[in-house]
């Protein structure tokens, strides 16, 4: 699996979402910033990432995510701050 198609499947699912992917082997990282998540507990954003992602699970293209950062814009600036 590709990051660029992981990163196309999360944009075009999550509403005005920027999503980074490392896909290292097995392992994958995932960085996400979306006005979605505006209100949302982090496991609800999580929920909402991992509901974008369902067919690759089913199918086996995916197996697992090892890293997962959920943020609204303002939480990003933040964190580029710091």
């Amino acid at each position: 699996m590709q990051s660029e198609q992981i990163e196309a499947l999360i944009e075009a699912n999550i509403p005005e979402s920027q999503a980074q992917v490392d896909v290292q082997g097995n392992h994958i990282s995932i960085v996400i910033v979306s006005p979605a998540f505006e209100g949302l507990s982090v496991v609800k954003k999580q929920q909402l990432v991992y509901s974008t992602l369902t067919d690759l699970f089913a199918d086996g293209s995916l197996h697992a995510v090892d890293f997962m950062k959920t943020f609204t814009p303002e939480e990003w600036q933040q964190q580029q701050k710091q």
